[in-house]
């Protein structure tokens, strides 16, 4: 059995080099550069924005809209009430055979989703026709058809959440 000293607590000097270790790393941490992810503001020009698309319920337009409230903008639903005004000038997902059978059924899909955007606000162009597009190519099975069609939706939905984020990242660069 080991005697204690009056005053002294277990652990001793380690637990007071704890705090230091953290520090420590932190402070590494902050040397490199790194930082922790967050919520980057969009420019004052985007504070009211209005979404123009022929598809209103796409699932592009309707993950932009989201991003942007997210992001601290107010959407509205009239373009005279707007700050700034998002042109969905394209938005399409195009699926095309990459690969058959030998009974000439498909066998391999990519899908291609593509965006054109543009913004102004004031009546001039903040931000050009910009295009983005993304591919995923997928494997389908005639005798599972109804888990491949859910996979495609669900790739589809994959595809504009990532193109929403690429044209977020555009926004708020302006």
């Amino acid at each position: 059995m080991t005697a204690r000293r009056p005053g002294c607590r277990a652990g001793g000097a380690a637990g007071s080099a704890r705090p230091l270790v953290a520090l420590g790393a932190a402070t590494l941490l902050a040397a490199c550069g790194f930082q922790l992810q967050g919520r980057t503001p969009l420019p004052k020009s985007l504070a009211v924005c209005y979404v123009e698309a022929k598809d209103q319920q796409s699932e592009f337009v309707q993950g932009l809209r989201r991003a942007l409230r997210t992001a601290g903008a107010r959407v509205t639903d009239e373009s005279s009430d707007a700050t700034a005004v998002v042109h969905v000038l394209q938005d399409a997902a195009t699926p095309r055979v990459l690969a058959v059978s030998s009974a000439d059924l498909p066998r391999e899909y990519e899908i291609t989703y593509s965006v054109r955007f543009s913004v102004t606000a004031n009546g001039r162009d903040l931000l050009p026709a910009q295009e983005i597009a993304l591919r995923r190519d997928y494997s389908f099975d005639e005798y599972v058809l109804l888990a491949k069609d859910n996979e495609d939706a669900i790739l589809r939905a994959a595809l504009a959440r990532d193109l929403v984020g690429i044209a977020m990242r555009r926004l708020k660069r302006l």
